[in-house]
């Protein structure tokens, strides 16, 4: 046995903490069968051999998840180099790992740098750029060039810089990008937080002259956001600005700071106008050679000082931005002398990197960005008012490059319009962006077009995981909803490790809550200024417990706690019966359903019960006992005032929609005596319209799931293959490759849908996503665990699958599980990490024909409803029996 994948505040090696107290974590793996930790030991230094600043001692204690730090206060800027040793379920020593964290500026005194940008009195905005990159107002400022020379006296032992801006920027140092983040500080509530990001220059100063250098960008800070305009109306502030410092540290122990202040300047340069909506605008021709490198200052201007207060500044606390990849293109067509409509075979996010070859001075190429072809020409209109435009004027030279900084795009297909000569697939790429979290699961099975439905899912999940959680990355919007985001953060988790992502997001979720209670429909709170609707809303409550529950994170319990308690009480005293009618927001129902509509009395009723269950089981979880008798209480009365107001005795929901039936079973909001009735009325609705959904993003992620946890696994598949109109399978089979907003998204009796809201790469409909994983493939934990302690592993063969399995690297260790059908019998496979315990489900027609890989029947087997119950201790496991009698 030993220890791996160790964390530091859920991430590895994490550069600039901002965490006093952090929380360390390990996994663990073995060969073994029954494995595990029975004590564990923490030790630290500030340097790999140095002194040692923290000896936790012997645990006796089976934890490898969030350990507090418990030796003296941490300093600032300093490394910590950290051991964890373990001891197995014997006694004997098993293994050790060690990794590092540093910290960042942990004091608020510590920051001596201002906020510097342009002076609008000196530097007025200039013309736009022309009618490829629309704007609301006559005028557009472009991004700020800014620079500060410095003199070392001898080479630096250390340095690091610490920097941010209202906008978003790119640090340079003597001619040199600095790190490999992309849109750097990313988007939170920025008047509530600003994130700051650590760098490790250490190799990049020198002695003698160092030039400290950024561009900076209009960003979410005063670009296009959402649906609003640009100028005046900025969300935040109306111009960019950059806040930096580097601190040099020397080997006699002396050092030297570089913060922004009145010495640096300014001017613009070819980057002429830049819009995460709009697109990115450049003139090679005005590029400043040497700019960012000593004795490059030529027309430079003084920078003006436009802010003293630091602000609220705090670490960035999760994976920032990143290329993650880069596509060839995999067609590029010539649709007239100097236009190319360039496919790269899937929906991506991100810029393209175009090479130019043989361009004439101020040649224009202008670059178009799409998700889909409509004819053979790009189809935009569902773009609504995001140009998603680039545009590159050459300088003349042999060969030139064109890769925008400061812009993303959601598309496929990009049009090169005013291109010299050939354009070939080797002359242009994709770029991919996301937040760089991890991706830790894999499903995969026996049908190519379930395949690719999890491709889909995972894309999608990718595509939108940039910056905030978004509804869709094409069009004028890209804000966090917080609907999509609870619906979809199950499947998420499986994908990849979102533990900290979420986490840091959940801030912004509280901090848009208003002083009555409500959050909104979005965080950060851009657009929609407005009380959250149901199933929006409920997101406050819902993503912290998933948190919990999936990652054994209590810190975000205690920091949602209060706001999940004020959103109960809020909805309680504006609906005192008890049926949540009254302050509904813009109530969405079961959104963009199909073929039924859901009463939103029923489904915010609903929301209304699950919201207060959750609420009170986390008022256990930290102890507050009267909270929790008093939610549990008020829990029992919204059940009741949905049965007595919804339910009739034949177990018919009111409304006898798909979305109602599945809300009423999966919440708990049924009498135990009509649940089979109800479960045959959902079925029922479900046959008549010959296996086709009517669920819209609500009521979506549990259609799968409450047909086979009630005996209607065969419905469940079915939907799950379908592939005729409305179904996951429609999209594919016309040529998807993310998940579309809607299932009518584009139909062969209709075309394309009302461009007002067509989104190709949105991940609300992939929630399916977490079935597929823990229920087709059978990875899921017992409903007493917490970060998977105690697994429950139920596969489920069905459908036209003969095998299917999954993997996991959940906070304990990697789980697998599968299962293969094959002359007439079924092999499962198994993985449990050390220290966890499964309960594992072996579907069988024939409980005496388990056997396991020796032949030989398991022992402690025990007949249960699907054929065979076995509790497992670590370890790797395969076991064969009689196939299920529908499928032997």
């Amino acid at each position: 046995m030993r220890p791996y994948g160790l964390t530091t505040e859920q991430r590895r090696e994490p550069l600039g903490l901002g965490e006093p107290r952090p929380r360390l974590s390990w996994k663990l793996e073995s060969a073994r069968r029954g494995a595990a930790q029975s004590a564990y030991r923490i030790t630290a230094t500030e340097h790999p051999s140095g002194h040692l600043v923290w000896d936790s001692g012997r645990v006796a204690s089976p934890e490898t998840v969030g350990v507090p730090w418990d030796g003296p206060p941490l300093r600032s800027a300093t490394r910590y180099h950290w051991k964890v040793e373990v001891w197995d379920e014997t006694g004997a020593f098993a293994g050790q790992a060690q990794t590092w964290f540093e910290t960042g500026l942990l004091h608020r005194d510590e920051w001596t740098a201002v906020w510097v940008g342009r002076d609008p009195l000196t530097l007025p905005y200039v013309e736009p750029p022309g009618e490829d990159v629309p704007t609301e107002s006559s005028l557009v400022a472009p991004p700020l060039y800014l620079r500060r020379e410095f003199h070392l006296p001898r080479r630096p032992v250390r340095a690091r810089l610490y920097a941010t801006a209202r906008g978003v920027y790119e640090p340079r140092l003597n001619g040199e990008r600095v790190g490999d983040l992309e849109l750097a500080p990313g988007w939170t509530e920025y008047h509530r937080r600003l994130q700051y990001q650590t760098y490790d220059v250490t190799d990049q100063v020198r002695e003698g002259a160092n030039v400290l250098a950024a561009t900076v960008a209009d960003g979410w800070w005063c670009g296009f956001v959402g649906f609003d305009a640009r100028r005046p109306a900025c969300h935040y502030g109306g111009q960019p600005a950059f806040l930096a410092q580097l601190v040099v540290e020397f080997a006699d122990g002396s050092r030297l700071v570089v913060a922004t202040d009145r010495d640096w300047a300014e001017r613009p340069g070819a980057i002429r106008a830049a819009d995460l909506l709009m697109g990115e605008h450049v003139d090679a021709r005005l590029r400043l050679p040497g700019w960012d490198a000593p004795g490059g200052g030529e027309g430079f201007v003084p920078v003006a000082v436009l802010d003293t207060e630091p602000g609220p500044l705090v670490a960035e606390p999760d994976e920032p931005i990143r290329v993650t990849g880069s596509l060839t293109a995999v067609s590029v067509e010539r649709r007239a002398p100097a236009r190319y409509i360039v496919d790269f075979g899937q929906n991506l996010v991100g810029r393209v990197c175009l090479t130019v070859r043989g361009a004439a001075p101020g040649q224009r190429i202008v670059l178009r960005h799409a998700e889909i072809l409509d004819g053979g020409e790009l189809y935009v209109a569902n773009l609504r008012r995001a140009a998603a435009t680039d545009v590159y004027v050459a300088a003349g030279e042999a060969v030139e490059v064109f890769e925008p900084k400061f812009t993303f795009h959601g598309f496929r297909y990009v049009e090169v319009d005013g291109y010299p000569g050939e354009l070939s697939t080797s002359d242009i790429s994709a770029r991919v962006l996301h937040n760089d979290i991890p991706f830790t699961g894999r499903f995969e099975c026996s049908d190519p077009m379930v395949n690719q439905l999890q491709s889909n899912i995972t894309r999608s999940q990718r595509g939108n995981f940039l910056a905030v959680p978004t509804d869709c990355p094409q069009r004028d919007e890209r804000l966090g909803w917080l609907a999509d985001a609870q619906i979809f953060a199950p499947t998420a988790s499986r994908n990849a490790d979102v533990s900290a992502f979420f986490a840091r997001w959940m801030r912004d979720v509280v901090d848009g809550q208003d002083g009555d209670g409500a959050f909104r429909d979005v965080a950060p709170v851009v657009s929609l200024d407005r009380e959250a609707a149901p199933a929006w809303g409920d997101a406050g409550v819902i993503i912290p417990w998933h948190l919990w529950r999936t990652y054994g994170d209590r810190t975000v319990l205690e920091r949602s706690f209060d706001a999940m308690l004020a959103w109960i009480r809020h909805i309680q005293r504006h609906n005192p019966d008890l049926r949540w009618r009254y302050r509904t927001g813009n109530s969405y129902g079961d959104w963009l359903q199909v073929g039924a509509t859901t009463p939103r009395d029923v489904l915010a009723t609903a929301y209304f019960a699950r919201s207060t269950e959750l609420t009170a089981r986390t008022a256990e979880v930290l102890g507050r006992h009267d909270e929790a008798r008093e939610l549990w209480a008020l829990h029992g009365g919204i059940r009741a005032a949905f049965i007595d107001s919804y339910v009739d005795e034949d177990g018919r929901v009111a409304g006898e929609t798909q979305t109602g039936y599945l809300l009423a079973l999966a919440f708990g909001l049924l009498p135990e005596r009509l649940v089979p009735a109800a479960v045959g009325h959902l079925a029922a609705d479900i046959e008549k319209r010959d296996c086709r959904l009517t669920t819209g993003f609500v009521g979506v992620a549990l259609l799968c799931p409450v047909l086979a946890d009630h005996g209607r696994a065969d419905l469940a598949y079915a939907l799950l293959h379908q592939d005729e109109y409305p179904s996951w399978g429609y999209s594919i089979r016309h040529g998807a490759t993310t998940i579309w907003e809607r299932w009518d998204g584009w139909t062969e009796h209709a075309g394309f849908q009302s461009p007002a809201m067509n989104s190709f790469n949105h991940y609300s409909l992939g929630s399916v996503g977490d079935w597929l994983y823990g229920r087709v493939a059978g990875i899921d934990q017992t409903p007493r665990s917490v970060g998977y302690r105690e697994l429950l592993l139920r596969p489920l063969p069905g459908g036209r699958l003969t095998w299917a399995r999954a993997e996991q690297e959940t906070v304990r260790g990697r789980v697998a599980c599968g299962w293969s059908m094959e002359d007439g019998r079924i092999t499962v496979s198994a993985t449990v990490p050390p220290g966890c315990t499964a309960v594992l489900e072996i579907p069988t027609a024939d409980p005496d024909s388990v056997r396991d890989e020796s032949g030989s029947r398991p022992p402690g087997s025990e007949p249960s409803a699907v054929g065979v119950t076995l509790r497992l201790a670590s370890g790797r496991y395969t076991f064969s029996a009689m196939a299920p009698g529908a499928m032997s």
